[in-house]
């Protein structure tokens, strides 16, 4: 239960809408919460969605397998029934909270393997629904799409002693922090996560809209010349040499357990991790890597949806660097930055952009873009950041994924 009120207080703390958290309301969530972990029965469980009809409030869970099973022919395939994962995909991508009448739906289609807790709360006791469809998500799975991950990777990290590893690891994880601080004291708001992958991290903004994706290639920006610039410095101190892939596309989020209860903290996993994963095989070391995305997505600053790929994405952000002005990396405050995709000259003597063909070990062929990010300093070396595009096409077996695969 400790661990459960800890829970509750950031939640709480976090709070933004619009009711007074009265002590009689604190303890509404603490019951609810209890009633819902009893429901989650150590992730046996998932809360699919919540609704609520005048004081009646209902909840859906299902067990984990169950949600597959459930829908699938008794004579299909594994891994084959993509009509149905398609409908869980969009009650999972969907929110939490449901109308009635959509929630009934939802238990019909599950059938028996659906299961509906029910609790009775008067309305000056009951929580706002934002609060709510917190605590449901925190018991459930989330399918999150055209959301950006960035994947840093330490290269050589299994040749290393595990004290080196440790520090290797904390190393990037101040840089990560270091960079986070930099953006907020500029008021360019980020909620970032990341999990560790043993041997680097995954980050992501928690907020999904253009504006928090080019947040997200910020921070990477700012993570990886806060690097470059410990590698300066350093003498003996192991700081790691760093490879990174960029990209946006689906997964899905959750909360593993964690001494009986859920985390606090999400896990991802889907599409984009694995389209990262790949990519990042293939990168050498120093190299950033950008998936190659064509997406929808709500423009908070205009007040409308823009379509935009991975090009539009990087000149958007291009565009929007003088926001990082006067910030200090190392100990001198950046004048400039220019981030653009790498290619051949043109005749005019313009840049194209090259498009790369890299094959993964399974033998899928996926499109990504070479990326280079130049940082200019006030009285300082200017940090380069990227591998050049003649770099990559130089006769080396270490790049000859890249200069094969030019499209």
């Amino acid at each position: 239960m400790k661990q459960r009120a800890s829970w509750l207080h950031f939640l709480i703390e976090s709070h933004d809408d619009a009711q007074a958290l009265t002590p009689r309301v604190r303890q509404t969530l603490a019951d609810l919460d209890n009633l819902l972990f009893d429901a989650w029965n150590l992730g046996d469980n998932i809360l699919l969605v919540w609704t609520r009809d005048h004081t009646e409030h209902r909840f859906l869970a299902i067990r984990h397998y169950a949600l597959i099973e459930s829908l699938a022919p008794k004579d299909a395939p594994p891994g084959g029934n993509g009509a149905n994962a398609s409908f869980i995909n969009r009650i999972l991508s969907a929110s939490k909270f449901v109308t009635p009448p959509q929630f009934e739906r939802i238990r019909e289609a599950l059938g028996d393997a659906a299961q509906v807790i029910r609790v009775h709360l008067l309305a000056p006791e009951a929580p706002v629904p934002a609060l709510v469809t917190r605590l449901v998500t925190r018991y459930g799975v989330t399918l999150v799409t055209e959301r950006a991950v960035v994947l840093l990777d330490i290269v050589g990290f299994s040749l290393r002693s595990p004290l080196e590893q440790m520090a290797m690891l904390n190393s990037v994880s101040y840089s990560v922090n270091s960079a986070y601080r930099k953006l907020l004291s500029k008021d360019i708001q980020i909620s970032f996560a990341r999990t560790t992958t043993g041997d680097g991290f995954y980050i992501w903004n928690r907020a999904k809209t253009v504006q928090a994706n080019l947040a997200l290639y910020k921070l990477m920006m700012l993570i990886l010349a806060d690097n470059a610039v410990a590698h300066r410095k350093a003498k003996s101190f192991p700081v790691p040499s760093l490879r990174a892939a960029f990209h946006i596309g689906e997964h899905y989020e959750f909360y593993q357990v964690e001494a009986l209860n859920p985390t606090t903290f999400a896990y991802i996993v889907g599409h984009v991790t694995i389209e990262l994963a790949r990519m990042i095989a293939k990168a050498v070391p120093g190299q950033i890597v950008i998936g190659d995305f064509n997406i929808e997505l709500h423009d908070e600053k205009a007040d409308r949806n823009v379509q935009y790929g991975t090009r539009e994405f990087v000149d958007k952000t291009a565009s929007t660097l003088d926001d990082l002005a006067g910030l200090a990396v190392g100990s001198q405050q950046i004048e400039k930055i220019r981030c653009y995709l790498t290619g051949a000259p043109a005749a005019n003597g313009d840049f194209r952009v090259n498009q790369y063909r890299i094959q993964d070990k399974h033998g899928l062929d996926r499109i990504v873009y070479n990326a280079k990010i130049n940082l200019h300093r006030t009285e300082a070396e200017p940090i380069f950041l990227g591998i050049q595009h003649a770099e990559l096409h130089r006769p080396d077996p270490a790049t000859a994924a890249w200069s094969e695969g030019m499209v």
